[in-house]
């Protein structure tokens, strides 16, 4: 509890809330129409009536930063939940049964791991289209395989323990004893590590939508803004500039309150 009385926690954790806000009701915060320009007010600098400039659609750049965070998040936590969900199930698996299924799976898990996640979701896009779902499925499942491992090492260790020999001694069926005895003690580490993975899927989110396989235009989203600015850098720098920031704020934030997570754990 004495973390929580930190300076930088409770900066991670206003950023944090602040996001979700702005995910949940974008409509309190934004100032103007995130889709609508004024043709006569494009490519504003920051003032006080465009807070962080327009674009050169004369389109208010805050309130489409505002609007992006519910993609750019969500997107996101897909991802991980993708992620959790499908390394979870195998890990449980193949470390509760063992033998050359475990070997099989870990070998195929070696080589998940090995590929780039950027180059994974790529691949995942290409099958499926583009589109911010397609790249949080991509995402997830580039990250399935340290959720696979870390759930499999934990399944090893405890299936070895007392109360799992006991319940088997009785009699206990292979699925009550996984899901009442192993999966629950299991589970405190991958949720340390969802919590950290949910900074770099907001990043693996972003980078995708920059090279354009996420959401297509006019749909704002943080990745996105930050590609329709490349063109006007040298005049218009605030286009970029502020929205990758917003990006690398939120990312610090919940890196620090994951790694409070990981140190109650």
């Amino acid at each position: 509890m004495r973390n929580l009385q930190k300076p930088g926690v409770i900066i991670a954790g206003l950023v944090l809330l602040a996001a979700l806000a702005a995910m949940l009701v974008p409509s309190l915060f934004a100032t103007h129409d995130p889709f609508e320009g004024v043709a006569a007010d494009k490519l504003l600098p920051p003032s006080e009536s465009y807070w962080f400039g327009t674009d050169h659609l004369g389109r208010d750049v805050y309130s489409r930063v505002v609007y992006g965070a519910y993609l750019s998040l969500v997107s996101a936590g897909a991802a991980v939940l993708v992620g959790v969900i499908v390394g979870a199930i195998v890990g449980l698996i193949s470390g509760f049964v063992g033998g050359k299924l475990d070997f099989v799976v870990m070998r195929f898990v070696d080589v998940l791991i090995a590929v780039p996640g950027v180059l994974l979701a790529l691949i995942v896009v290409a099958g499926l289209g583009f589109g911010p779902w397609s790249v949080a499925l991509g995402v997830g499942l580039g990250a399935a395989g340290s959720f696979t491992r870390i759930m499999r090492s934990q399944v090893v260790r405890i299936r070895n323990e007392e109360y799992v020999e006991a319940a088997r001694t009785l009699g206990v069926k292979w699925p009550s004893i996984l899901l009442e005895h192993v999966l629950p003690n299991s589970a405190k580490p991958v949720i340390a590590l969802a919590a950290l993975e949910l900074g770099t899927a907001i990043l693996a989110v972003s980078a995708l939508s920059f090279l354009g396989f996420g959401a297509q235009p006019p749909t704002p989203e943080w990745g996105a803004l930050v590609s329709s600015g490349r063109d006007f850098v040298a005049t218009a720098w605030w286009l970029s500039i502020i929205p990758g920031a917003v990006i690398l704020v939120v990312v610090l934030a919940v890196n620090r309150l994951a790694r409070l997570i990981g140190e109650e754990r």
